[in-house]
């Protein structure tokens, strides 16, 4: 059974960092194409991080880039998301997915697929 289970969301002053931790089961990470995507109500989902677990490629949208890195375990079947020197309009519900079908990390980035694998989705609050 295909799984992605996600922790260390939460409430944090601006300025500070998390760390998103996703663990994934039924599948393998190898030559995949996982990612971060974050969502505000009332608006569409953005794709935050994309990876390619193949050859190292990353994707970052512009508004994260030099404050969120994207990495994986595959050994511990476990895709991160550090996010530095937060602020408040990072504020959104997170949700980590897995892509099993050849693309580009911009191009999974780009669109949330319906055939994602994804996790449930995992509030971060950046708030003084």
């Amino acid at each position: 059974q295909v799984q992605l289970v996600e922790s260390g969301g939460g409430l944090v002053q601006p300025g500070g960092s998390l760390r998103l931790s996703c663990v994934g089961s039924g599948f393998t990470l190898n030559s995949a194409y996982i990612g971060w995507f974050r969502q505000v109500p009332g608006k569409e989902r953005q794709g935050v991080s994309c990876m390619s677990t193949h050859d190292g490629s990353t994707y970052y949208t512009d508004s994260v880039k030099g404050r969120f890195t994207i990495s994986v375990d595959l050994a511990k079947m476990t895709i991160y998301l550090q996010m530095d020197s937060l602020k408040p309009e990072d504020t959104a519900r997170y949700y980590c997915a897995v892509y099993l079908v050849d693309t580009t990390v911009h191009e999974m980035c780009d669109d949330w697929n319906p055939y994602f694998f994804r996790a449930q989705g995992i509030e971060v609050t950046v708030s003084s």
